[in-house]
């Protein structure tokens, strides 16, 4: 049966009791697994002052992956692009791709990725997501030997054409990606409100570009897939009850019998919200979530999130969806 690509989105979770070493020994690990099991592509998110999450230095994970992989493709999920100069940006996934030719993704967002003193701390100044049309033209003509600037080039970086795909969770990445004629990855993993809107605006004012002629849609969807429905659906209650920790806690961690309070309340409902597109459950389950999800939707492909609470639980995630999939391992050395 043929089904559209599966990849991953790793956000390099820092579990319980871990440290960063930790989570960034599981990144390995959870990319080979991919690898092994036939994944297009595994992406990394750039999240600052997260104490659950260690992809802050995201060219930097993506160079450690790359060199303990062999083919799949790898990349960002994005760069906030307004945290950084395009310049900057143009030289390390140059950089990346001149030491991995073929495997390199660039996603780029306009959000913080953090909170507001965070955006003081990396001196961002507030107003830089204004520009970020003009920032994503910059760094793709650095790529593509194209420089807006004249006598400024990125190297390496310059000629290397690094793919570049738009991220969002508005109409507003929908609009930018249809008008650029770029690839537009929806993050309905957890910002699932718009998701419908944004995809039927983006294929309808779609502009056929050097890089891409025709729309492709990339839909985020939280994954845990178990050997049974009782274990996936504990699996899911824990991610659940870690949530209210990560976004209420303010460095404290809810009890059980704390967290489920707040679920059942209007502000926990919030919280649940955000994770409505999720498949749960035996890998048939999760195969028959996934098909009505791409359906709905209107994905060309699914970059999905194992959410599993534990390092073990997401490797035997990765396994059981590829199976229930019928992904077909990657020949050694190839990309598309």
């Amino acid at each position: 049966m043929t089904r559209v690509p599966l990849s991953i989105l790793d956000l390099a979770l820092i579990g319980r009791d871990q440290t960063a070493q930790d989570a960034l020994a599981g990144t390995v690990a959870l990319a080979q697994r991919a690898e092994e099991h036939g994944y297009r592509r595994v992406w990394y998110a750039e999240h600052h002052n997260m104490s659950t999450i260690a992809s802050s230095a995201t060219s930097v994970l993506i160079a450690h992956v790359a060199a303990h992989t062999r083919s799949i493709r790898l990349g960002a999920g994005g760069i906030m692009l307004p945290n950084h100069s395009p310049l900057t940006i143009a030289e390390q996934f140059g950089t990346l791709e001149s030491l991995h030719p073929g495997r390199i993704d660039l996603g780029l967002g306009r959000a913080p990725g953090s909170d507001q003193n965070t955006m003081r701390a990396l001196r961002r100044d507030p107003r830089s997501s204004d520009s970020f049309p003009q920032d994503v033209l910059e760094l793709q003509g650095y790529l593509r030997d194209e420089t807006r600037i004249p006598g400024v080039n990125a190297i390496p970086g310059r000629g290397t054409d690094v793919p570049l795909y738009i991220l969002g969770s508005s109409l507003f990445g929908a609009q930018l990606a249809a008008m650029l004629g770029l690839p537009y990855a929806f993050a309905s993993h957890f910002a699932p409100q718009a998701l419908e809107q944004a995809v039927a605006l983006y294929r309808t004012e779609f502009r056929p570009s050097e890089q891409l002629q025709e729309p492709h849609v990339i839909a985020g969807v939280n994954v845990i897939a178990a050997d049974s429905d009782e274990d996936a659906a504990e699996q899911h209650l824990r991610v659940r009850r870690a949530r209210v920790s990560l976004f209420l806690g303010r460095e404290r961690r809810f009890t059980d019998e704390e967290a489920d309070a707040v679920l059942a309340s209007p502000q926990g409902r919030q919280i649940a919200e955000m994770m409505r597109y999720s498949a749960v459950g035996e890998p048939p389950t999760v195969r028959d979530q996934l098909l009505d999800f791409r359906a709905h939707a209107d994905a060309d492909e699914l970059i999905v999130v194992h959410a599993s609470p534990t390092l073990e639980a997401r490797l035997r995630s990765v396994a059981l969806l590829a199976e229930a999939w019928d992904l077909a391992p990657a020949t050694i050395g190839s990309s598309d």
